[in-house]
């Protein structure tokens, strides 16, 4: 505090001392900057390979899931377009993986489908076996 003012008189001021301000907001910062979190990790994305590029593997071929809408809020499930009723999907993704050394499946959904459906998909493929899911969006499927 000052004991003179812009008068010239000599008398209080209430002039803040912001230098100890300044030391607490420059702490706060080397502590935000040390504990910054560490960069968000989604779920690794995998692409269905090209027929073009990749040889013959002996009969193994991707397993694609599409999930339809169909009329009110029920869906249609198909495996590599085969249709499958939801009842035996389980059943059937169990068959499927039970013997293969690759286990990766992938799920396309209409539109129309909630993405909870989608999920319960992902479940059951998990339930089956299923190491890897990758989702089939329409930029993968325009090849982007």
């Amino acid at each position: 505090m000052a004991m003179t003012n812009s008068n010239g008189l000599r008398g209080i001021s209430s002039d803040i001392n912001v230098t100890p301000l300044i030391d607490v907001l420059l702490v706060l910062l080397i502590i935000f900057m040390v504990i910054v979190p560490a960069v968000p990790k989604g779920l690794g994305a995998i692409i269905p390979k090209s027929s073009v590029d990749a040889p013959p593997q002996g009969g193994t071929q991707d397993i694609v899931i599409s999930v339809l809408h169909t009329a009110g809020e029920r869906v249609a499930y198909k495996i590599n377009q085969e249709s499958v009723s939801g009842d035996d999907l389980l059943a059937r993704l169990t068959a499927i993986y039970e013997n293969r050394a690759e286990r990766v499946m992938f799920v396309k959904g209409d539109d129309d489908v909630n993405y909870a459906q989608i999920a319960e998909v992902i479940d059951v493929g998990h339930l089956a076996g299923v190491d890897q899911v990758g989702l089939m969006t329409p930029k993968v499927l325009a090849g982007q």
